[in-house]
């Protein structure tokens, strides 16, 4: 049997005695796009951070490509960009890239860097230019671009097309479209259904810390009776 590229088994987290994860059971199997969606406070940061240990778990178990999310070994496999991705405000766009590189003990390429800026049509001045003249769409873009230049087996991105106008999203959309050839896992969070419709596998909804469904957008739609991803959603949370 297969083993999954994300496990989460009765996950429990509180904050102030207030139960945030209600017991969550998912797998997310290798080389699977899958999408995480729910309104603001369902509880879908607080997994993300659950799963790379920025905070303890009450309850449960969370596996890594079968490794134990405790162990820094585990997300060697993993690429991540925050919701609220703030780099340095000192570094240049190089500076930032040589950083995350090194700490992979990767080499800093400069062809490749350029393909993967006009990938995600960031202007290559940016490399030179200090994080803090960056706008929120540029610091977006140079965060992906970092993530994706790591060659990870396991993307995972909160909220990944936040600030993105809409040419750099079908960008960013036609490069996880590479990934998916290369048998690269995607987990991502989203608000935008359509977003979650077009890119995913399987989606789940998460809605006062539990999981109300898991499975395809187009299961979803029949499961619910709607016409569109967003009717079955409110349709599952109503």
């Amino acid at each position: 049997m297969a083993i999954p590229a994300l496990r989460f088994h009765n996950l429990m987290k509180c904050y102030e005695k207030k139960r945030i994860l209600k017991g969550i059971d998912l797998e997310i199997n290798k080389g699977e796009f899958f999408g995480l969606v729910g309104m603001n406070g369902a509880g879908k940061t607080t997994l993300i951070k659950c799963l790379f240990d920025f905070c303890a778990v009450d309850e449960g178990t969370i596996d890594i490509f079968g490794v134990s999310h405790r162990l820094p070994d585990a997300r060697k496999p993993v690429a991540f960009l925050p919701e609220r991705f703030m780099p340095p405000y000192y570094l240049t766009g190089m500076d930032f890239f040589k950083y995350v590189l090194k700490l992979q003990n990767l080499a800093y390429t400069p062809s490749e860097t350029h393909t993967i800026l006009q990938e995600m049509d960031l202007d290559s001045s940016a490399l030179t230019r200090p994080v803090r003249s960056y706008s929120k769409g540029m610091t977006q873009k140079l965060g992906l671009a970092a993530c994706f230049l790591t060659h990870k087996d396991l993307y995972v991105l909160d909220e990944p097309m936040s600030g993105l106008d809409p040419k750099a999203r079908a960008l960013l959309k036609a490069r996880l479209q590479q990934l998916r050839k290369t048998g690269s896992t995607l987990f991502f969070s989203s608000h935008a259904l359509a977003d979650v419709e077009e890119i995913c596998d399987r989606m789940a909804i998460l809605h006062d810390g539990q999981l109300r469904f898991v499975g395809s957008p187009t299961e979803c739609r029949h499961a619910y009776a709607a016409d569109t991803l967003e009717q079955a959603y409110l349709n599952c949370i109503a």
